[in-house]
Parts: structure tokens; C-alpha cells; sequence
């Protein structure tokens, strides 16, 4: 559900800006969509250049800035046309469920960019792209998304629909459905309808269902309204009306049973104890129900009391004006508040409300049946005395119910009410003021301790004053009075902070992987099976390696492999990349003030993120992989973390000069660093970081089983010579002295192959090979010039 008396004030306020700005900057939202129609032609047979006509006035969708959709699919197109045809029919087939064919299709991207990216990194089809394919397709069902947008929308119309950070398929599905309301809104608006009508031209598509206009009017939400501050004054309205019933009467009504109905009474009692005053979302997060709850529960118990009472009410055309004015006085929300609209009891209602008897009326909503019952609770812990941080995940604490004078612990009854399975929000006081941790009761008390366990540690904690400016917990215990360590939460309280945590610390969706093993890599990397047999025992003996080599031996395709090997399955979420460069950082490597708008704030980097994450799952092994790890300035990037690299030093915790909390890396995190021996412009690593590695040298694998076999599937004479004629040159390199084997040519510039060609080959001679040599003998020509004639003679 969505606010609808919200909604039409959105709606004012846009039919006023429509002509002046928002036609004029938006139109060509219609545009793309008629263009798209008009040259959109499946079975064509240029299938490439009918994609770029169909898509010819979309750039401000799919191609601005750095978004570059249009542009990586349109060159998929070129490259493979038939396999981009395939995926636009698959996407556009009707029969199957949207997400799928969503998910099918960034599938299908990311092959595509691996066979044709040319080291692109992104093919970005991403869901707001391929959203909008669907959209050009089929313009009155769908509607463009875009994760930001969809949140924002729902909050400013206090919507029901949640939008979290990597559930891309509730996401989807609660985008579809809350634009669905908000077009079923727009129909009802005939001046709107009569407005769009007048400014559509005919290169525009007509819009018969409203879908384009709902996604404009969801863009203005998010852009420019949600961004104003609505609110000039703390005046409440109506002003000039009220209901003529005193407090007595209001009293008498309260006990009429027929009128103030058990959740009547209820929706008054939460207002009463939230102080009176309190805005939908509000009541929801604090006292459970959901939003439509509070509001069309008020207005049914204005009409019942207006019925009994004949009061006055006003005389508005939209329904819920008309009655909720008979119990509240109301203001829009602003920018500090959460929701859309304030509401506050009349004052003669509030103070009747404090002569009758709630003791009875519940002030929490009961879960739904079948559901678990479980408390939840904020346990507050002081670092000078004991830290979330130094816990493992998994490991027990107690706490106990008496301080060391033996007096009770504050808010004693929270210790007593504690049971197993009851969910903890794990926070750090002074000087941290974070969440930083997640946990769970184990053991109820007995009568000297509670017993809690770690269940996660947060890669990005939750800063005390980002839940501070939220209005949905200002009623939360522990703000009311600080003073005390276990602190009670609603259901409502609990699931808002962890939809904060979850935006910031997403659990990934592990969908089936496949099993990968020994044998796999040995079929993909070209090493004998002895190396790789040394290799895996090097790194588990070290845990940190550097696969050092020449171009083209696969460190970095082998590192990734040797990772999968390792895990046993090709699990990515285990596994995370980097690049070095000399501008890194340790503020990007571990954490760092960035700016964020007019301030600065802490971020945590993809280090420590990773790391808390291989914490949270003690029993798994996890990969971090750099590559070019000598082009970084190590000392500047690891700081402090040098010693804790070191295998006997795992686990042991030192405290960070950024934000005082302890670190470690987990015992279960493994390094792989690359490094390209052939560089001369680099230098080599320090000895404090290499002795803290192991060095393991990747060679030319053209001898090794997996390449032999490789090289016969292929089957061609021209590629067998060149390959001896290389494996000369490797030899002339090994003996250069002012080479050496680590300026050898590896064996994947000639992998990757599903059919030999020799313009191919010919081009990774003369534009890989000869560029690379031309380096190598830039003082001796002579050398150069005869290795040119001999590698080109194999084409002759």
C-alpha cells in the first residue's frame, strides 16, 4: 500500500512543474519508447544495425556518463550477432517469470564479455538496463528500475514494499507492484491525463496504460521532491476545524466497545505512549503492525465516531481528508521525520485517554501465528573492559548480573527476561560508538551470568550517529536512557537495524556452484601435476604466495583456479580481487576518511571488509588475490598489517589507529599476489613484505600435458611451428644475460582458441609478440630484425 493523500500532493506539485521543466528535460523518455517500436525487428536480417536504430534515442538511459549499456551491447551485437538475438528473444518471451529471464540475460553479458570484451571489465548489463530493454519492448507493462529510485519512492509514499541491497528479485518484483499503484493513482487524475495528452507530439509514444508517466513521475520523487524541505512551519492543520466533542464525551466513546474496537484502542495507546505524536512508520517500527494499520484503522474509527456522534466533519473530496481530522491534528513530515505525515491527538482525546483504563489493550502487536517468538535485545559492551571485536564468531561470553560491588546490573529485568535463541544487536560505547557485531542468546541466566554468542562480525559497522538521525528508533530504550549494558528492542526497532546493517553488509545469495578440483585445474592451467602439488603446499604451509612470472603464463587466470581448487568449488563469494597501483593506498586497502558530501567520513576497505567476512565463517577458506603487487608502494598500502600477514601471527589482534577497534587476519584467509617479472620500469618488493611471502615462478607451460593436448585438438601445422620456433626464442631469452627466463614468452598468448585461424595467429606475432621484443632489444636491432624474419616466416 501506498500513502495516496501523500501521493496526491506529489502529484500537485508535479502537474505544476510539468509544463516548464519536466516535459521539456523528460520528453524524451516518449521518444525512446516510439523509436524503439518503430524499428524493433527481431528476425531482421542486419540484427546489429536494427539494434543501434531501435535504440538510437536512449542515450540518456543507456548510454551517459560512464553508464555505457547501449554501447557494450551494441558491440556484442557486431561480434556475435545470433547470440545477442538469442538473448533479446529469450528476454522478451512472456512465458517465463521476469527475474529470470533478467538474471539469464546479465548470464549470457558476462559470457559474451569474456569472449569479446577486449579487457573491458564491465559488460553493464545490469538490472536498470536490461529493465529497460523490457520497458522499449513492451512500454504498457513495465517499467524502467533502478534500486535508488525504488527506495526512495517507497519511503516518500510510505509504501509497504521493501528495497534492500542485493535481493535483486524481491526488488524486481516490489518495484513492478508499486509503480502498478501509483499508475492505478495517475488514471484517476484526469488534469494529468489531459495534461500529458496535450503535450504529446508524434514522434512520442501515446502512453495508453501510463507506465512511461509513472516512471517520470517516480524519477521527480526521487530527483527533485523527496529533496525538498515541505515543511516552512510547525503549524498543525486543519485550523479552522474541529470536531465540537469534549473530553467527557471523548471518554464515554472510549468505553462504547462498538466504537472503540480492541485495535482502535490499541492504535490510541501507542500514540499515547509514543507521546502523542507520531507518524505511521513510526508506530510500525516501534509497535509492530504495518503502516496501513495506523492509517486506515484511524479513518474507520473517525467514520464510527461521526456516525455515533453526528459531529461535524469536513467536506473534502478525497475520503481520508474528510475524517481523520475528527482524532488529529496533522502536519506534512519533514526531512527529520520518518514518514510522510505527523500525526498528533487532539488535546481534549489525549488527556481523556489518560482517565480511562489500557492497562488491558496490548502495546506490542503479537507476532502472526507459526511465526517464532524471540526477544531482542541491544547488549552494550565498554572496550576498556571487553570488545565484540575480540571474540571469534562462534565463541560464548557471559555477562554477568551483579558489577564487581555485587549491586545489580541497570535495568535489571532485562538480564532476567533474556532467553535462549533471542536475537542481539552487538554495540561498542566510547570511544568506537558502532554496532559492530551480531548475536544470539545461548543460555538464559542463572542467576550470576547471561551466556551470549558471536554470530557474525560486521564489515562495515553501523556508526552510532547514523541511528541516531533515524526517527523510527528515537522511542528505542537504549536512546531514552543510555545509562546500563542490555536494552530491549521491538520486533519493529530490530528488523529497522538490520535493514541498515543489510545495506552495508549484504549476505550474499550463494546460488548452485560447480565442483571444481584438482583435476579441473590441471585440464585449465597448463602445469605439470608435480608443481601443482608443490604449489598448494607452499601456499598452505606460507598462506601468503607471489606467483611471479613472464607475460603471458597465466598468473592471474591460474590464481583464481588455484583458489577454486582449493575451496572445491567455484564459489566467487569467497574470493576477492585487487589491483595495485601506485596511487593505492592504505585508506583504500584497509580504511580511510573519504568525503561524503560536506564532511568526511570513516570507510572501511575491501581488506577489512574481507577479512571480517572470512571471520564470520571460520570452517572456510577464503582467497584474497592482488594483482600487480609490486606496482603498489607496499610499506604505504599494508601499514600496521605487516606483521599480522605473517602465518604465526594469524588471529592475533592489534587495535587500529583510525577507530580503535581490534583486527586480525583470520587463520582461514589465504594471499595470492602476482608479479610480472618481465617489468623493468618496477621495482622489486621490499624484504620486510618478502619474507612474509613465498615466491613461487610460473614458467612457459608449452610442455606440459594440458598444453600438448590443447595444441592436437587445434591440429595445424602453422601453429606447431611457430610454437617451436618460440620455444627457440625462450631458449635465446633464458641465456640473454640481460634477460633471463623471466622475460619469457608465456603459452597464453596462443590459448583461448576454439578454432585456429592464421589471421590470428599472425596478429599476436606482430602486434604481442614483435612489440614485446622490440623491447627487450631495443639495442640490438640486428637480433631483432632476424627473430621478426624467423616468427613471420612461419606465415610465408
Amino acid at each position: 500500500m501506498i500513502d495516496k493523500v501523500h501521493l496526491e500532493t506529489v502529484l500537485e506539485k508535479y502537474k505544476q512543474d510539468f509544463a516548464t521543466t519536466q516535459w521539456t528535460d523528460e520528453k524524451y523518455k516518449w521518444e525512446a519508447v516510439k523509436c524503439f517500436q518503430d524499428n524493433w525487428e527481431v528476425n531482421s536480417v542486419d540484427f546489429a544495425s536494427m539494434l543501434t536504430n531501435s535504440l538510437a534515442k536512449t542515450e540518456n538511459l543507456l548510454a551517459s556518463m560512464n553508464f555505457l549499456p547501449s554501447n557494450m551491447i551494441k558491440e556484442f551485437a557486431v561480434r556475435a550477432p545470433e547470440e545477442v538475438r538469442a538473448m533479446f528473444i529469450a528476454l522478451f518471451d512472456e512465458n517465463e517469470e521476469v527475474f529470470e529471464r533478467i538474471e539469464a540475460f546479465k548470464t549470457q553479458s558476462a559470457i559474451l564479455l569474456e569472449k569479446y570484451g577486449e579487457g573491458a571489465k564491465q559488460h553493464y548489463q545490469n538490472e536498470n538496463a536490461i529493465s529497460t530493454y523490457l520497458w522499449l519492448r513492451y512500454p504498457d507493462k513495465y517499467y524502467i528500475y533502478k534500486f535508488g529510485e525504488m527506495k526512495t519512492v517507497a519511503h516518500e509514499l510510505s509504501s509497504d514494499y521493501r528495497f534492500k541491497k542485493g535481493a535483486y528479485a524481491d526488488n524486481i518484483r516490489n518495484s513492478i507492484l508499486l509503480y502498478n499503484e501509483i499508475c492505478n493513482e495517475l488514471h484517476k487524475d484526469k488534469e494529468l491525463v489531459d495534461l500529458l495528452e496535450k503535450h504529446l507530439t508524434p514522434s512520442c509514444y501515446p502512453d495508453p496504460e501510463l507506465k512511461t508517466l509513472t516512471i517520470d513521475v517516480g524519477f521527480y520523487i526521487s530527483r527533485y521532491y523527496s529533496k525538498k524541505d515541505l515543511i516552512s512551519d510547525d503549524s498543525w492543520i486543519p485550523v479552522e476545524y474541529s470536531p465540537e466533542i469534549s473530553m467527557e464525551k471523548w471518554i464515554e466513546l472510549l468505553n462504547d466497545k462498538e466504537i472503540f474496537t480492541p485495535s482502535s484502542l490499541e492504535i490510541m495507546k501507542r500514540f499515547k505512549d509514543y507521546g502523542g505524536m507520531a507518524t505511521c512508520t513510526q508506530l510500525e517500527t516501534k509497535y509492530g503492525e504495518n503502516k496501513n494499520f495506523y492509517n486506515s484503522g484511524s479513518v474507520s474509527l473517525a467514520r464510527r465516531i461521526a456516525e455515533k456522534t453526528g459531529c461535524p466533519h469536513r467536506k473534502d473530496d478525497h475520503e481520508n481528508l474528510r475524517w481523520w481530522p475528527i482524532l488529529y491534528v496533522g502536519r506534512q513530515a519533514s526531512k527529520d521525520d520518518q514518514g510522510s505525515f505527523v500525526w498528533k491527538l487532539r488535546d481534549e482525546l489525549a488527556v481523556a485517554l489518560d482517565k480511562v483504563d489500557l492497562s488491558k489493550v496490548a502495546l506490542y502487536a503479537t507476532p502472526p501465528d507459526g511465526k517464532d517468538i524471540h526477544g531482542y535485545w541491544w547488549l552494550n559492551a565498554n572496550p576498556k573492559i571487553w570488545s565484540f571485536s575480540d571474540i571469534a564468531v562462534g565463541e560464548e561470553q557471559s555477562y554477568t548480573l551483579y558489577n564487581d560491588n555485587g549491586n545489580k546490573r541497570r535495568i535489571f529485568q532485562n538480564f532476567l527476561d533474556a532467553k535462549a535463541g533471542d536475537q542481539i544487536i552487538g554495540y561498542e560505547s566510547n570511544p568506537i560508538k558502532k554496532i559492530v557485531a551480531l548475536g544470539k542468546v545461548v543460555a538464559e541466566q542463572d542467576g550470576e551470568k547471561i551466556y551470549f554468542e558471536k554470530i557474525e562480525g560486521l564489515s562495515v559497522p553501523i556508526d552510532y550517529q547514523t541511528l541516531k538521525e533515524c526517527p523510527e528508533l528515537e522511542r528505542m530504550e537504549y536512546f531514552r536512557n543510555p545509562q546500563g549494558s542490555l536494552f530491549k528492542l521491538t520486533n519493529g526497532e530490530f528488523d529497522f537495524i538490520m535493514d541498515l546493517i543489510r545495506e552495508e553488509n549484504p549476505v550474499a545469495a550463494k546460488d548452485h556452484v560447480e565442483a571444481y578440483g584438482k583435476n579441473d585445474f590441471l585440464k585449465e592451467v597448463y602445469m605439470p601435476e608435480n608443481r601443482y602439488d608443490t604449489l598448494v603446499a607452499v601456499l598452505k604451509n606460507k598462506q601468503n604466495i607471489i606467483l611471479q612470472g613472464p607475460p603471458g603464463v597465466g598468473k592471474t587466470f591460474a590464481a583464481k583456479r588455484l583458489a577454486y581448487s582449493i575451496i572445491g568449488e567455484k564459489d566467487d563469494t569467497r574470493i576477492e580481487f585487487v589491483q595495485f597501483h601506485q596511487s593505492y593506498s592504505y585508506e583504500d586497502f584497509m580504511m580511510g576518511y573519504k568525503p561524503v558530501e560536506d564532511k568526511f567520513e570513516l570507510k572501511f576497505g575491501i581488506f577489512y571488509r574481507f577479512c571480517q567476512k572470512a571471520a564470520n565463517q571460520p570452517n572456510k577458506e577464503f582467497f584474497f588475490i592482488i594483482d600487480e603487487i609490486n606496482r603498489g608502494n607496499l610499506s604505504k598500502i599494508f601499514g600496521e598489517l605487516l606483521m599480522l600477514l605473517e602465518r604465526d601471527y594469524r588471529g592475533a589482534k592489534v587495535t587500529l589507529a583510525y577507530n580503535g577497534m581490534s583486527f586480525f587476519v583470520p587463520k582461514n584467509l589465504y594471499i595470492i599476489g602476482m608479479m610480472n617479472t618481465a617489468d623493468r620500469s618496477l621495482a622489486m618488493i621490499d624484504y620486510a613484505l618478502r619474507r612474509r611471502f613465498s615466491f613461487f615462478e610460473l614458467e612457459p607451460g608449452f610442455d606440459s600435458d594440458g598444453f600438448l593436448r590443447y595444441r592436437d585438438s587445434l591440429d595445424e601445422e602453422t601453429l606447431n611451428e611457430l610454437l617451436a620456433r618460440v620455444k627457440e626464442l625462450n631458449k635465446e631469452i633464458s641465456l640473454d644475460k640481460s634477460l633471463g627466463k623471466g622475460f619469457c614468452i608465456g603459452h597464453s598468448y596462443f590459448c583461448g582458441q576454439n578454432e585456429f585461424s592464421e589471421e590470428w595467429l599472425e596478429s599476436v606475432v606482430k602486434f604481442e609478440i614483435l612489440p614485446m621484443l622490440s623491447e627487450y632489444w631495443f639495442d640490438d636491432p640486428n637480433k631483432l630484425q632476424r627473430w621478426e624474419s624467423l616468427l613471420l616466416g612461419v606465415f610465408q
